[in-house]
């Protein structure tokens, strides 16, 4: 596919659901607007954050929230990969009993993917299903978790493998937020956008790196069509397969791999990092196999540099991450679905990639293998 040009407001149209927008904006100011606009006014919403996203938000959209919504309620969950767990959730679940909130009443997600998921897996089942808003304020989220309805939250250390799909009814981005996120932080949506422009969109790919630049500076219009651009695609995927029954596994290229090693590692690299690592790696098998040449490969691996993105790894045995691979639910009846590439901007699924490539593929990427 090809992305246009920036739009000011991106709708995404559901399977059985109303449509909903993703709003791009560089301040908070709208919010209010759009709340009122989807009927928010005379109900409670709850605003659920994180430990390191209150400080620095949760005020102004509680201050927000407030001016058009009868009660203001917020949560603060633990912010981190490992507390996303069924607990953290269960104590939501009684902030908003205790509260009162009834079906007619609104959740309001304010941070990143881990908020949004847990956020989202609270309102498709609390009394079976509340209205929920994503307000993402990390790049990652921005661009990928806050759109398509994915929910959910990890089990015992297997990553999202208990959730469900519940759509939002409205994402508002303001991008104005991907300024205060650490370096790493950036980086690990950066790995995502980059696997967007990979497997839909060579055009895509090939702006981000002629902008690597203004990126890095994270100059605000340049952001917004980063994001723009990386919205276009994850709307384009999920409008067509949306509860992941065909082309949807597409965006899971670099993901059997990189869960495997963000599991592996105990959750110490970064969601978006342990991506770029996985993408990688399927790069490698697809250039193994002659689906990309050489130089292609060797560009995909060096643009993960330039971006701030790891290309190897250290601190656990290729054979653990191959060995996770099998629990983690891609996997079906016995076969591990596997994202390649044909060329760039071109992926495929496979289910014939061995257990021996994936060992030679990371084995090229583990620094403790290769010393």
């Amino acid at each position: 596919m090809k992305t246009q040009r920036i739009e000011d407001v991106l709708v995404v149209k559901t399977e059985g659901n109303e449509p909903y927008e993703i709003v791009l904006r560089k301040s908070f100011d709208e919010l209010p607007d759009r709340l009122r606009g989807l009927g928010c006014e005379g109900h409670r919403i709850c605003v659920v954050t994180d430990s390191n996203v209150a400080p620095l938000y949760l005020e102004e959209v509680q201050g927000l929230a407030a001016g058009c919504c009868a009660q203001v309620e917020t949560y603060v969950l633990e912010a981190g990969e490992e507390h996303k767990t069924l607990d953290a959730v269960r104590g939501l679940y009684t902030k908003l009993i205790e509260a009162g909130f009834d079906r007619k009443d609104y959740l309001l997600a304010l941070g990143g993917g881990v908020v949004g998921d847990m956020t989202g897996f609270a309102a498709a089942t609390f009394l079976r299903g509340i209205r929920f808003i994503q307000v993402p304020t990390t790049l990652l989220a921005q661009i990928d978790s806050s759109i398509g309805g994915k929910t959910g939250v990890d089990f015992d250390q297997y990553k999202n493998m208990v959730g469900a799909f519940h759509q939002p009814c409205l994402v508002y981005s303001n991008v104005a937020t991907l300024r205060s996120l650490s370096e790493e932080q950036f980086a690990s949506g950066m790995g995502e956008s980059l696997k967007h422009g990979l497997i839909l969109d060579a055009g895509f790919y090939e702006w981000q790196i002629d902008h690597m630049g203004e990126i890095g500076e994270r100059d605000t219009d340049t952001l917004l069509e980063l994001v723009n651009r990386n919205c276009q695609i994850k709307r384009y995927v999920v409008e067509k397969d949306p509860k992941e029954k065909g082309d949807r596994a597409l965006l899971n290229f670099g993901h059997t791999l990189g869960h495997a090693l963000e599991k592996s590692k105990s959750f110490q690299l970064l969601h978006g990092e342990c991506v770029a690592i996985g993408f990688v790696a399927a790069a490698y098998i697809s250039w193994q196999r002659g689906l990309i040449d050489e130089d292609e490969f060797y560009e995909i691996r060096d643009m993960n540099v330039g971006f701030g993105l790891p290309i190897s790894f250290d601190g656990v045995a290729t054979q653990t991450v191959v060995d996770a691979v099998k629990k983690d639910k891609k996997m079906e009846a016995g076969k591990v679905k596997f994202i390649l590439l044909k060329k760039l901007g071109r992926a495929c699924i496979d289910t014939t990639v061995t257990e021996q490539e994936m060992l030679e593929a990371l084995g090229q990427l583990n620094a403790d293998e290769r010393a």
